[in-house]
């Protein structure tokens, strides 16, 4: 069943002295448990998509639906991970991770609980006293993942959330992340640069065109890489084969 829907959807970007399109007749619609990600060229459009995705802005064209209702600014379904983590230095572990809670009022002892789960299931037992900055790179991203999906959210947003981690970093947490939203059962939109990793992670790839961005292709990723974990996707026999066609696509695109 489909829980995310975008029909038309194009976005202009206006200033006193001129007009910028930046997004032209979006359409896709995502089911309750994909991964799908979105690649394009640099400048296509990518993070302003999300941002309409999420309610953050309203498109100048077109209709989002999310979970059967217009999403809207202060739109509470979705989650939002970045490339920083954006933790409080001045909070405890434990205080960023109920900072979504505390701001929903769902902030109780049952979800006190689940949370402080959900942060232990990511290896990070024993840090809730601790601060960020006592933290290394890739111990903050997964605090940032808790306190995401702490709220519950029907719709995972990652903005290039690996893009500032060591490689052997990035990697272990590609599998964690995707280990973690399978368990869940969590819908998610990845933006990325990286064809690797959309190719590691998702069930479906969006290839968007220069600006304005619309939808070049599609690329249903082969059953056989959509049951492996990351990490042995990019060891597969078909890894390489798929990245060279995807690859090709977007240098046409830049060209």
């Amino acid at each position: 069943m489909g829980i995310l829907h975008l029909q038309d959807v194009s976005h202009i970007y206006f200033s006193t002295k001129s007009r910028t399109p930046a997004l032209f007749d979006i359409n896709l619609s995502l089911k309750e448990g994909e991964f799908i990600s979105i690649i394009g060229p640099s400048g296509c459009g990518k993070s302003t998509l999300l941002s309409i995705i999420s309610g953050l802005i309203i498109p100048t064209k077109g209709t989002v639906t999310l979970d059967g209702e217009t999403v809207k600014p202060g739109n509470k379904k979705t989650g939002y991970m970045l490339q920083q983590d954006y933790l409080f230095p001045w909070k405890t572990i434990e205080e960023n991770i109920f900072l979504g809670l505390k701001l929903n009022n769902r902030l109780n002892e049952s979800t006190k609980i689940r949370t402080l789960s959900l942060l232990e299931k990511m290896g990070l037992q024993g840090v809730e006293k601790k601060y960020p900055t006592e933290l290394s790179g890739g111990m903050r991203q997964r605090v940032a993942l808790v306190r995401t999906l702490a709220t519950e959210p029907k719709l995972l947003l990652l903005d290039e959330p690996f893009s500032a981690l060591d490689f052997q970093t990035k990697l272990k947490l590609e599998d964690l992340v995707f280990q973690t939203l399978k368990q869940f059962q969590k819908t998610a939109i990845l933006v990325t640069h990286d064809i690797g990793e959309a190719l590691a992670m998702s069930d479906r790839i969006y290839l968007l065109t220069n600006r304005p961005g619309t939808v070049s292709q599609v690329f249903e990723v082969p059953k056989e890489l959509r049951d492996l974990l990351p990490f042995d996707v990019r060891n597969h026999p078909l890894f390489n084969e798929w990245f060279q066609l995807i690859w090709k696509e977007l240098e046409n695109l830049e060209k």
